[in-house]
């Protein structure tokens, strides 16, 4: 698939089969998300590969929606301000962390579709619980889930406003 049929094509899976990723799309997703943009190349995130049962489940409680222990691997992306702050001060602290985590995210959601693999973004969830569930340091900030494997459904495309609503030509 090219890159617009990959957007075309992408949903928002929430069931997903039992059978495992390959770890060498798992590999190449990682590989993608990687190859995200940041402020500065300094790639001020972190992603945890999450393939234990007991910690997907802690996830799913943290974020309330079990289909995320049901997919067998979730990722999870998180933010460095430290990192980003040492190059670009409090602003990168406070947003070029955030961007670098969530464009790295939206990167591995493409890649999975690209690979025939489905993945939902989760943005609602506990931080607290998610850091205590992966053991996580301080200064990482938790700021997405991307639950991924084969998908269980094939959800309709969803409505989407037309570009006349988003687009401000001047």
């Amino acid at each position: 698939m090219d890159l617009f049929e990959v957007i075309a094509r992408r949903r928002s899976i929430r069931a997903f089969q039992s059978r495992p990723v390959e770890p060498e799309k798992l590999q190449a997703i990682l590989e993608a998300a990687r190859q995200a943009p940041s402020a500065g190349n300094l790639q001020a995130y972190v992603i945890y590969q999450v393939t234990d049962l007991a910690r997907r489940r802690a996830l799913a409680q943290a974020a309330d929606q079990e289909f995320v222990a049901q997919a067998p691997v979730v990722l999870v992306f998180c933010a460095s301000p430290a990192r980003s702050a040492i190059k670009y001060g409090q602003r990168g602290e406070r947003l070029y962390a955030l961007q670098d985590a969530t464009i790295a995210a939206a990167y591995a959601q493409l890649a999975a579709a690209a690979l025939g693999l489905g993945s939902v973004w989760v943005g609602a969830f506990s931080d607290e619980a998610v850091v205590h569930a992966l053991d996580m340091p301080a200064g990482l900030w938790p700021v997405a889930l991307l639950p991924i494997g084969y998908p269980a459904e094939a959800p309709a495309p969803p409505p989407r406003r037309p570009l006349a609503e988003i687009v401000r030509r001047i």
